[in-house]
């Protein structure tokens, strides 16, 4: 009995709720909004079977690792360890399409196609039954929003107005590409003769030619409806996210084009939070477990380990009339606990601790520190600093005259002699320890000489004592004049 009840008592449920937070929430929202729109775009593709398997394998892995099923997380850490690799040569035609409606996002052109919409549906419901009736083939494409391109092999472009004569003239069995398919977008031809993708999935295809096999297999790949007229059988299919069907009438095929054009700009229905739950309701469901699992394995400690780190101390808020004085304490060892996942995920350099010296004090003192001055994620909890009294020494500063010293480097040019070195100004307030003195001396960044060919006037900037600092509206820069003479005049 006690086998069954310590996997269960290792699941530290209770734990794991205790120590979500709000930031866990938002996390786990933004997780399960991606992955139901993973769950929805895959469940429409032929390798949506392939997907449920890998998710159930997944939550297989998470069970295991609360349970602490040590051999079952090990195979399974090492089938993941190549599960990225694997996905993209299973979905590589799904991940690429879904990254190209992602790229094209706010760009699909609804308007324009709806203007063109009774235009394209005239015409084909004339052509259509005139190429039934003549036993002429034909494959229409209607490009919807996803781009072709790469879809598509060899054609001859057109950019033709749609009419009927065009298309039957296209179609004609003497016409050099009377077998390839019509590219139809924007209410005109873009191309004809044009070969597309053949669908490999055999149950779909079973007895069908090639026209229906191309028109199936465009479909699997792009958001385009296909229409087939078939030479043999004289019939009308349509083919639509990968699922052909064939019409009975043209009042059918009217009614789908129209449909096919309306759909990129549905009108607009009041939003109703009954029906927003009855959409897709496993589909929500499912992404918001695989959310929760996923914080379960990544942000909750299994077995917890400590770690220490040498994170910078970092004061901020100190008064411009304070200094503090060296030596001046840069870092303090922190000992975190946690999960090994959640260390994983942590940036060591993203660690500070933040010191506020807005309250400082004359003199020596310790600042203790305290938890809530390092950001830790929720998923770490802090064991100790070391140290954790910091030794601080701070002057308050008062205003005090700053003599401008000028520096200079290198010799004169041959045949000039320096007349004299002036500053403006000569001197300047600035905030320095009160310890009786009523100056102080600053001095410029070196002025070279060795650059100088006549009287010149320049602006280095200005250094100060470790123990000084600049008053409110001084200046960082004084004009410093250069006189030279010619030797001998």
């Amino acid at each position: 009995m006690n086998l069954f009840i310590d996997p269960i008592q290792n699941f530290q449920v209770f734990h794991i709720l205790s120590s979500f937070g709000i930031r866990d929430l938002i996390d786990v929202i933004i997780i399960s909004v991606f992955m139901y729109t993973v769950l929805i775009w895959f469940w429409k593709t032929t390798s949506r079977f392939v997907f449920t398997g890998v998710i159930i394998l997944g939550l297989v892995y998470i069970v295991a690792r609360q349970l602490q099923l040590y051999l079952t997380v090990y195979l399974l850490q090492g089938f993941f360890a190549i599960l990225l690799i694997a996905l993209v040569v299973i979905f590589q035609e799904d991940v690429r399409l879904f990254f190209e409606r992602l790229a094209t996002w706010g760009f699909m052109k609804k308007r324009k196609q709806a203007v063109h919409a009774y235009q394209v549906t005239d015409v084909l419901s004339q052509t259509i039954p005139a190429l039934v009736k003549r036993h002429y083939g034909a494959l229409v494409v209607l490009r919807g929003n996803d781009h072709l391109e790469r879809h598509l092999k060899g054609g001859t472009p057109v950019d033709g107005k749609l009419s009927m004569p065009l298309l039957e003239s296209l179609f004609d069995p003497h016409s050099d590409g009377h077998d390839g398919a019509v590219i139809i977008e924007d209410g005109r031809i873009s191309k004809f003769g044009c070969h597309l993708p053949l669908s490999l999935d055999g149950e779909k295809i079973g007895t069908y030619g090639l026209r229906h096999t191309a028109a199936i297999g465009l479909t699997e790949r792009s958001d385009a409806m296909c229409i087939v007229v078939s030479e043999e059988r004289g019939s009308v299919s349509i083919a639509q996210e990968g699922v052909l069907r064939t019409l009975d009438n043209m009042d059918q095929l009217r009614d789908a084009v129209r449909q096919f054009y309306r759909r990129p700009s549905p009108e607009k229905e009041g939003w109703s939070f009954r029906r927003w739950i009855r959409e897709n309701t496993w589909q929500k469901v499912m992404a918001t477990l695989l959310a929760l699992g996923l914080w379960i394995v990544f942000a909750t400690p299994g077995e917890s380990i400590r770690k220490d780190f040498d994170v910078p101390l970092v004061y901020r808020n100190l008064p411009a009339d304070w200094i503090l004085e060296e030596p001046i304490p840069k870092e303090s060892r922190v000992t975190l606990e946690g999960g090994a996942q959640a260390f994983s995920l942590i940036n060591p350099e993203s660690l500070k601790i933040i010191l506020d010296m807005s309250d400082i004090r004359e003199g020596k003192q310790y600042v203790v520190l305290q938890e809530n001055q390092i950001r830790l994620p929720s998923n770490l909890s802090l064991v100790r600093f070391e140290p954790r009294r910091i030794p601080l020494a701070a002057k308050k500063l008062g205003p005090m005259e700053g003599v401008v010293k000028v520096q200079t480097s290198g010799d004169l040019p041959a045949g000039l002699v320096l007349k004299q070195v002036t500053a403006r100004p000569e001197t300047l307030t600035v905030l320095a320890p009160v310890n009786g003195k009523k100056s102080v001396r600053v001095l410029t960044e070196p002025v070279n000489l060795a650059e100088i060919r006549a009287t010149t006037t320049v602006r280095p900037k200005l250094i100060l004592p470790p123990d000084v600092r600049f008053a409110e509206n001084t200046p960082t820069a004084v004009d410093v004049t250069v006189e030279v003479t010619a030797q001998g005049s």
